[in-house]
């Protein structure tokens, strides 16, 4: 049985400047498990064409990728993330550096070649999937801590301001917090905010 019939099919958008080179490469994705579901140049707006197509995985075919192309990895990144790969004939470090710091997934010289395409595919996905996790992981973190500050903020305010315990503060925003089926949270906030209209 073919392997790439045997997996998942991926939708792939595929980034090439040669519309000669795009039909053989289509065909060797078809043959992985892949389908094309649109085709771009390097100078087209890549942002509305990943969100339009709303691929599994970005494919860019391309000799030597420019800063214009890597500073739209970037905001691709940024508004609608997705795994990229970069297949380029181009190994020069700084090229290597910048497009990983674009949120490429897997930069791979030497050309698409049909027998590796699926498993580096496979992987970059992988990896995207993965440091999307840690991401959200560490956005969550983020977002507690900075709520327990907000917290602990507010229950300080009320402790001076209104001659309350720690435990006195803090009940009184989780009963105003139950009361309003709000987060205990959002009251913290609204102490604090209303504390600072008043300094």
């Amino acid at each position: 049985m073919d392997e790439g019939k045997s997996k998942t099919r991926l939708r792939v958008l595929l980034v090439d400047d040669s519309p000669q080179r795009r039909a053989s490469v289509e065909q060797s994705l078809a043959q992985v498990g892949c389908e094309v579901v649109g085709f771009v140049s390097s100078t087209d707006d890549l942002v509305r064409s990943v969100q339009h197509a709303d691929p599994d995985v970005v494919i860019i075919d391309i000799e030597l990728p420019g800063r214009d192309t890597l500073d739209s990895l970037q905001c691709v990144q940024s508004s609608a993330p997705k795994p990229i790969v970069m297949f380029t004939q181009d190994d020069n470090g700084a090229t290597i550096t910048r497009a990983t710091r674009a949120g490429v997934s897997a930069y791979v010289v030497d050309g698409i070649s049909q027998k590796r395409v699926r498993p580096i595919l496979d992987a970059a996905i992988e990896r995207f999937v993965q440091f999307r996790r840690v991401s959200d992981e560490l956005e969550k973190t983020r977002a507690e801590l900075s709520q327990r500050k907000t917290i602990e903020q507010a229950k300080g305010i009320l402790m001076k301001q209104r001659g309350m315990s720690e435990d006195e503060a803090y009940k009184a925003m989780r009963d105003l917090a139950m009361k309003n089926n709000k987060r205990i949270a959002e009251i913290a906030e609204s102490v604090v905010a209303a504390a600072k209209l008043l300094i």
